[in-house]
């Protein structure tokens, strides 16, 4: 429990819409004190509304807005939070989505890859101490990192090390599947260092799931999308709650979940020589950035 305010304290990112708004009003029922980040002023204001209507007894909610494709903006959203709890029991990365184009952001990175995976990097290395401080006074495997991946990255022939973020070539659908690739091999890196600690790390796909995302990703993506049978918010946030709160995930760590169950990753994803490159290309990236 967090010393400050007597609750579990879960820090949810990209909960200003679907599966992640699901996520937070479920655990503020909960009496979970929830600190959740969105990036849209707009959304972010009328989430917060919605998840303290939802609140039930001890539950507690606080809105950060960071924007995760920027590096400095998710090491200030870590500072921020550290200054608001002495301890953080679940940590779920959520955010992402695909853009109609590639985006550059002011730090010289491509958006995509730095919104879905590097900025949940920096954020989750930087949140270490608070959830090492959690896991230190509670059961093992209480203490959790989840991050939001997706079958999508079954659907690339791997990441490309001379250009990592796809500034040459540039494909909306591709750079999305890469970045889920990468979002799997770090929970794989993430969970071989953090083995021993009690902190558990999981990777999980939501399936195919009707909210902004679709709207957000190009023309092609968007009519494949809704081509195919898609899940309510509410039904794709099953297994992300089910990851935070039930006895279960915590007797493992380093796995890919779907519907609730473990599942393979694919070969690319299962490569430990890619995950530790990968992470320390990552770190180049992020001490780049000032990070």
């Amino acid at each position: 429990m967090n010393e400050r305010t007597g609750a579990r304290v879960a820090v949810i990112t990209g909960a200003s819409s679907g599966i992640g708004l699901v996520t937070a009003k479920a655990l503020a029922a909960q009496g979970w004190r929830v600190i959740a980040q969105g990036r849209d002023p707009d959304r972010t204001a009328a989430a917060e509304r919605e998840i303290r209507a939802a609140a039930g007894p001890g539950g507690q909610v606080e809105m950060l807005r960071a924007d995760l494709s920027l590096v400095a903006d998710a090491a200030r959203l870590a500072d921020e939070i550290a200054a608001k709890t002495d301890r953080v029991d679940v940590l779920l990365n959520n955010a992402g989505g695909t853009p109609k184009e590639k985006v550059m952001t002011a730090e010289g990175n491509e958006a995509t890859f730095t919104a879905n995976h590097l900025g949940h990097f920096v954020l989750t290395n930087q949140l270490l101490p608070l959830l090492h401080k959690s896991a230190a006074g509670s059961a093992p495997g209480a203490t959790r990192i989840v991050n939001v991946s997706s079958s999508a990255h079954e659907h690339t022939p791997g990441l490309n090390w001379d250009d990592l973020q796809m500034f040459e070539n540039f494909v909306p659908i591709v750079a999305y599947c890469n970045a889920k690739l990468a979002n799997v091999l770090f929970t794989r890196s993430l969970a071989r260092r953090l083995e021993g600690s009690g902190i558990v790390v999981h990777a999980m796909h939501p399936g195919a799931v009707d909210t902004n995302f679709i709207n957000r990703a190009d023309a092609g993506t968007q009519e494949y999308m809704r081509s195919q049978p898609l899940l309510t918010a509410e039904q794709g946030a099953d297994t992300l709650i089910w990851l935070a709160t039930a006895a279960d995930p915590g007797g493992s760590t380093g796995l890919y979940y779907h519907q609730r169950a473990a599942t393979p990753p694919s070969a690319l994803a299962a490569d430990d020589a890619a995950a530790e490159r990968l992470w320390r290309e990552s770190e180049k990236l992020a001490a780049g950035a000032g990070a």
